[in-house]
């Protein structure tokens, strides 16, 4: 009987041996892909394909993650698409994602409390979120800065300035050719381009 018990006790090791094994194992293989996961979410980009030519922006979720991901549900439901530049100046920023060809203004979510104060400054190439003069009004419009921008810069809680989220990796030519041109007024709006250089799409990925 001993033996029959010594065997048997010495299955139950062996089992309990096994099981933590495994347990290390998936735990170790879960945070693995976690980190992966979430590796890839802070460096994800994005493919805007405009009327002028693709763009292709790194977003941070590191240091603006409320922002990124307010983007990325815009992305996801396709707001952007058939979206338009609606307001360009050339020594300053393009702007669009809110208007329609036809100069309506397109349905948003609830905006989304401002992360201007991250790190990221509005230099030349950056992406950062329109907004009114309420900081924390920003929905779905953004802008891409086409020259340096300092003064659009987080300094102070009374000057909190517009949040940066990301920046163009690829196509500033296109940038370039959307800032150069023609503007006019259209439907009491200054700075509307004469064409309309519209966002056909944006999607994820970098390709």
């Amino acid at each position: 009987m001993k033996t029959i018990a010594l065997k048997n006790n010495r299955v139950l090791i062996l089992c309990i041996y096994a099981l933590a094994f495994f347990l290390m194992t998936w735990s170790f293989q879960a945070t693995a892909a976690e980190k992966k996961k979430t590796a890839e979410t802070k460096s994800e980009s994005i493919v805007m394909q405009t009327s002028m030519g693709k763009i292709v922006v790194k977003l941070n979720a590191e240091k603006a993650p409320r922002t990124v991901a307010n983007f990325f549900k815009y992305v996801e439901q396709k707001h952007f698409d058939g979206t338009i530049f609606h307001r360009v100046i050339k020594d300053f920023m393009i702007q669009g994602g809110g208007f329609t060809p036809d100069m309506k203004e397109k349905s948003t979510s609830a905006p989304i409390e401002i992360e201007s104060n991250n790190g990221l400054f509005n230099k030349r190439g950056t992406i950062a979120m329109a907004r009114t003069n309420d900081p924390n009004s920003a929905t779905a419009q953004f802008f891409i800065n086409t020259v340096d921008n300092a003064r659009l810069d987080y300094s102070s809680p009374s000057n909190p300035g517009y949040a940066v989220f990301g920046e163009v990796t690829s196509g500033m030519d296109v940038v370039d050719k959307i800032r150069a041109v023609k503007t006019s007024n259209k439907n009491g709006m200054d700075d509307v381009p004469v064409e309309t250089v519209t966002i056909n799409s944006i999607r994820k990925g970098s390709k």
